[in-house]
């Protein structure tokens, strides 16, 4: 504690010199001074030099000194010709420019105006002093103040800064976030129906060439589709630029439920009320929902049948994917699940996955008002 407050700047070290040799010079200009007089100049000045560590305390001696000393000299033989307040008005500006609260602020506000008070009324200075004094200690509060208030503007420039990095990178890990999901359900739909439909295309060709035909071409679909996707996305990565191009939406389920039949289960597709424009982030959710979990249902339920309802309502669209598959007991949430929930409960939906002994059900909600 005791070396924090020894320890001191350069600067303070140059500016009480400066103060103390124009303090101290009063003491020999024009004629010396006693010693007492000589060792009051010192401790009005030297001080200065711990005025940031313990403002108040080196405002007291400093002060108090220059207030005896004013007091004293109209009492000597010889007084000097120029007795200015240096060290005083240097503790003003510290004062000043340091950030404290409204009552320790007043506090030393009015122990201030005591002190100029006392070391001009009782040696009874003229009108003269009155004015060069009280004019010096305002300038140095008020230069203190905008020092003060021109921290404070970089303090507040700085937090800005950092709030605005912040706000970038969180931007950035929401875009890669969506981009991460936008791939994730794009290849394992896409390519989990081409491997269906590819594994059952030797089956198909020597049994109906016909149908084989179907088979393939829809493997073809399936890999435009996603490259075209996946284009648009890339595209995305390489400029940096947010990806905003078109996204399927609920107008591309008939689409998905397709896609489910060309991959052999019996996929149908129900749709209740009105269907009106939502959101684009709500579109989107739609799609993707029903797209996971369709693809969840092609890959891993073994399903033979699958059922997509959608309901309209005045304030909701409810979606529900139903299959017969084999169920899963132990219900784990995967990339694909949780990208299902993110993406609904960022629209201010909500997902609920059941599944017990056969058959799994997805169900989401999403607001549309």
């Amino acid at each position: 504690m005791r070396a924090s407050i020894l320890r001191v700047s350069r600067l303070d070290v140059v500016v009480a010199a400066v103060v103390t040799i124009g303090t101290v010079t009063t003491a020999f200009v024009p004629d010396r001074q006693p010693w007492w007089f000589l060792a009051l100049t010192v401790s009005a000045s030297v001080p200065v030099v711990w005025r940031r560590r313990a403002v108040f305390i080196v405002g007291g001696v400093v002060g108090g000194s220059t207030t005896i000393l004013a007091i004293a000299a109209p009492t000597l033989s010889h007084p000097p010709l120029l007795l200015l307040p240096y060290g005083v008005l240097v503790c003003v500006y510290t004062f000043a420019e340091r950030t404290l609260s409204p009552a320790t602020r007043a506090a030393g506000i009015g122990a201030l105006v005591a002190g100029v008070a006392v070391s001009l009324v009782v040696p009874g200075e003229d009108l003269e002093t009155y004015r060069y004094l009280v004019t010096a200690v305002v300038a140095a509060y008020a230069v203190g103040v905008g020092a003060r208030a021109r921290r404070a503007a970089r303090a507040a420039e700085r937090e800005r800064e950092r709030r605005v990095q912040e706000e970038r990178a969180a931007a950035v890990e929401r875009e890669r976030t969506r981009i991460a999901r936008d791939m994730h359900d794009i290849v394992t739909h896409s390519v989990g129906v081409m491997v269906v439909q590819a594994e059952a295309g030797p089956l198909v060709v020597r049994d109906d060439p016909v149908q084989a035909e179907a088979v393939f071409e829809a493997i073809a679909e399936a890999g435009r589709e996603a490259v075209g996707q996946l284009r648009l996305i890339l595209g995305a990565l390489r400029t940096g630029r947010p990806y905003d191009g078109p996204v399927p939406g609920v107008e591309a389920v008939p689409g998905l439920v397709g896609n489910a039949r060309r991959a052999g289960l019996d996929a149908s597709l129900d749709v209740r009320g009105e269907p009106r424009p939502v959101a684009a982030d709500v579109d989107a959710a739609a799609y993707r929902v029903v797209q996971e979990a369709l693809t969840n249902t092609i890959r891993h339920a073994d399903a033979r049948t699958v059922a997509v309802r959608l309901r309209w309502s005045a304030d909701a669209l409810e979606i529900e994917v139903t299959d017969d598959g084999r169920g899963v007991p132990d219900l784990r949430e995967g990339h694909g699940l949780i990208g299902m929930r993110e993406r609904v409960t960022s629209c201010g939906g909500t997902l609920a996955v059941r599944s017990a002994g056969r058959g799994c059900t997805v169900t989401a909600t999403l607001p549309t008002a």
